[in-house]
């Protein structure tokens, strides 16, 4: 590539919409078509609380060469290598396969430097911005819906949520009596029991959910990356954006989706420790299941607005589909060799 891809993918570590759209200035189509494929393969911000997750949770504290190295800070930058080796060389195989063309010589001329027009700056934010909701974010918004859809329909009856509801219902009572004796410690405990209850009751709508019952069916293809269905239904949710992993792992284990930061994300480690495999009892999560996870979304699409801005770069929804297809099994591909390799180790 030139080195006019550079800024581009440079970029793309923040987000990879404005790397995409950076492209603009390669003016040989097939650097700028390759630039773009690659782009959403460099670790962009929306990654990081699944590495953050993972890492926190499974990958030990230990430091080597006196303190000089962290395992989790390095577990933390092979990450990011990863994106940035497996571009190069699908950069290579593209350029002398599908996108063949001869490198072109770098050359950049300075331009004469003015300050901008504020009118025209005004004009051209307002039309890019309406091309883009216009072009991308319908699909967004059109994804989005169809993701939520999966994750409220079909409703669970109140029958099916007697036993919760009975105990829902006894712990409010509790909680009012509490405070009706002025007993503080009594009723923050009970408070707290009771949001247990509303997350197992959200918990157990998500898991009879179409996409709970999708993350079951693809359950014997997920296997192999030491996944159940709980995590693959996780990954399903964030196909509209990465970082919804972690909120919808919250409400899969229990927890709410309130696990940003804080007492949230500590009750949501907590419970991904303690998740166990519901035939052998042992436990679901382990340091090649949290590199499985994380090399798969250091290498996934799971991020439609990317996909969108694709299809709108490219004026064509082929390139989207090619850079999804690739991009998926190259995830698979490595989360395959994380855990299986992993486990030799275990």
């Amino acid at each position: 590539l030139s080195g006019k891809s550079f800024i581009p993918l440079l970029s793309s570590f923040a987000c990879a919409i404005p790397g995409i759209m950076a492209t603009r200035v390669i003016e040989n189509r097939r650097d700028r078509l390759t630039t773009i494929l690659i782009a959403p393969l460099m670790s962009c911000s929306a990654r990081l609380p699944v590495y953050t997750l993972m890492i926190a949770a499974f990958i030990p504290a230990r430091s080597y060469l006196g303190g000089l190295i962290q395992l989790q800070g390095l577990t933390m930058f092979a990450m990011y290598a990863v994106g940035v080796v497996v571009a190069a060389a699908v950069a290579l195989i593209l350029k002398r396969t599908l996108l063949r063309s001869a490198t072109p010589v770098f050359l950049m001329e300075m331009p004469a430097y003015q300050l901008p027009s504020l009118r025209v700056i005004i004009h051209r934010m307002l039309e890019r911005g309406w091309d883009f909701l216009k072009n991308a974010g319908t699909i967004i918004f059109a994804v989005s819906i169809v993701m939520w859809g999966a994750l409220y329909y079909p409703r669970i009856s109140p029958e099916e949520l007697k036993p919760l509801l009975v105990e829902k219902a006894r712990i409010e009572a509790e909680l009012d009596a509490a405070k009706a004796a002025n007993d503080a410690a009594g009723a923050e405990s009970l408070a707290a029991d009771l949001d247990a209850i509303d997350h197992r009751m959200q918990g157990e709508q998500e898991r009879r959910s179409f996409l709970g019952r999708a993350g079951k069916v693809i359950e014997p293809v997920v296997r192999p990356l030491g996944w159940d269905w709980r995590i693959g239904s996780a990954v399903l949710a964030s196909f509209p954006a990465r970082e919804v992993v972690v909120a919808t792992m919250g409400v899969i284990f229990d927890v709410g989706e309130d696990v940003g930061e804080g007492e949230g994300e500590q009750r949501l480690t907590t419970a991904l420790q303690s998740a166990t495999w519901p035939e052998s009892g042992k436990p679901l999560f382990n340091v090649p299941v949290a590199l499985s996870v994380m090399v798969f979304f250091a290498l996934c699409a799971q991020c439609v607005s990317t996909l969108a801005v694709i299809g709108r770069e490219t004026q064509s929804w082929v390139w989207p589909t090619i850079s999804f297809t690739y991009m998926t099994v190259l995830a698979y591909i490595g989360a395959f060799l994380a855990y299986q390799l992993g486990m030799l180790f275990v």
